[in-house]
């Protein structure tokens, strides 16, 4: 099955790397990626990220001094009307809180995570593979959809 699939239903959870991926060109992910993307774009799907993901991408542009690579990621992060960012409130600190308690979490993950799952995706797209498995959500690995070379 394909990515799109085996995402289920509903909105699907995206890592910080993938939009990294996409705005950077990636040449292994970059397929991948672009897949989402124009999904995204396209309207049949709907991503979900917390807003520590706009912190995590403009650190290295902010620093670099490339600040046209930082409007690149706040458009695609703020501007999509398919991307909602999740806002770090108190309930969803409570709830990566629970997370990291329960299944050994750092707090980014525990930050992602909890915000797909208060989207209610059913499904997270990643590149990390050392997430362990967390009931309700699928994790699905970025490297899996892959192009056979």
């Amino acid at each position: 099955m394909g990515l799109m699939e085996d995402r289920g239903g509903g909105p699907v959870g995206l890592d910080t790397t993938l939009f990294i991926y996409f705005i950077e060109e990636h040449p292994r992910f970059l397929p991948v990626v672009e897949l989402i993307v124009t999904a995204l774009d396209a309207g049949p799907l709907e991503g979900v990220t917390s807003s520590l993901t706009l912190l995590e991408t403009l650190v290295a542009p902010y620093r670099a001094g490339n600040m046209r690579l930082v409007e690149r990621y706040q458009a695609l992060l703020t501007r999509s009307r398919r991307i909602r960012l999740m806002d770090l409130d108190r309930p969803l600190l409570r709830a990566a809180a629970q997370l990291r308690a329960a299944v050994r979490l750092k707090t980014p993950d525990a930050l992602a995570l909890a915000a797909a799952l208060a989207a209610n995706c059913a499904a997270y797209l990643t590149s990390d593979e050392d997430l362990p498995p967390i009931p309700g959500l699928r994790i699905l690995q970025l490297r899996k959809y892959l192009p056979v070379p």
